[in-house]
């Protein structure tokens, strides 16, 4: 069935409004994307495609180089604590935030601040603060007769500095949280409350699963973060000591503007898309266990 000249006048307007975005798209992303797909096959310097060396790059990656797994490693140490501690936090203040007491919205905007806070300076201000000499961290263990570890400074502990340092930003999420629970209908409680339930039996037949696709949602935008920590280690440790701190971006980093190996740093890319893709899919996999969305059917 043809179109009208009316029609066909509409679409060719919408697609004149549309341009901008879309040469921009093109331009800015797609085109990107797949130039670093083809330099993830080539010894390219940023400048010159030296040679074609096919898969080599990613072999090298997974068989060769030793601070490639070292990396990869930190990275799902990060990850394993940052994420669901990340989410206690989270949760733990939203839940917090939540109570009807005086003044709750001060508390909330406290809550709230550091997020508004630039990485770059967060870093510095956490530098300070886990100075093993003369760190704020450290001077109010000493109170109750605690001598902390080196933190940034000692490979046993620079992993975990970094996690704690991560739940500065718990706010934005605890925000999101909050929202969410201020949406679970009361009338849920109330019937719990006359059947006697106990506040964690609440909490958790009534709470968590109405809140479960927030949670969800939460998990996965956790793991992308995690998967991409950079700004704490670049600042902080620059990668050290002994390359405890030297996550998978860093490392990419280094690759494509310290060492101009580009094309190598395009393969690293490209493999830290696969594994950030797999997990998520893992997650929305089985996320029908236990996420609960009004309205379906179970």
């Amino acid at each position: 069935m043809g179109t009208t000249r009316q029609e066909r006048r509409t679409t060719l307007l919408g697609l004149a409004f549309a341009a901008p975005w879309i040469i921009g798209f093109l331009l800015f992303v797609a085109y990107p994307i797949m130039a670093s797909l083809y330099y993830s096959f080539t010894e390219f310097t940023g400048l010159d495609v030296t040679a074609f060396v096919g898969f080599d790059n990613y072999v090298h990656m997974l068989t060769k180089d030793e601070l490639f797994q070292k990396s990869l490693y930190n990275t799902l140490y990060y990850l394993s604590l940052a994420v669901p501690l990340g989410l206690v936090v989270a949760l733990g203040l939203a839940m917090l935030l939540n109570l009807k007491i005086k003044e709750v919205s001060i508390y909330r905007t406290c809550v709230y601040i550091p997020n508004i806070i630039p990485a770059f300076a967060s870093s510095f201000i956490w530098l300070w603060l886990l100075n093993p000499e003369y760190g704020l961290v450290n001077l109010v263990l000493e109170q109750f007769g605690i001598w902390g570890p080196g933190w940034v400074s000692d490979p046993r502990w620079s992993k975990l500095s970094i996690v704690l340092m991560a739940q500065w930003g718990a706010g934005g999420s605890a925000m999101i949280f909050l929202a969410s629970l201020q949406d679970v209908p009361r009338s849920l409680y109330e019937v719990a409350e006359l059947d006697g339930a106990s506040s964690w039996r609440k909490f958790r037949y009534i709470t968590l699963p109405m809140i479960s696709p927030v949670i969800l949602f939460h998990v996965i935008m956790a793991l992308f973060g995690a998967f991409q920590v950079f700004t704490p280690a670049y600042i902080m440790t620059s990668g050290g000591p002994a390359n405890s701190t030297l996550f998978y971006v860093l490392y990419l980093y280094r690759n494509a503007f310290n060492y101009g190996k580009m094309g190598y740093a395009s393969a690293m890319a490209w493999l830290l898309f696969i594994l950030a893709l797999v997990t998520t899919l893992i997650v929305m996999k089985t996320s029908a266990r236990f996420v609960y969305y009004q309205g379906e059917e179970r």
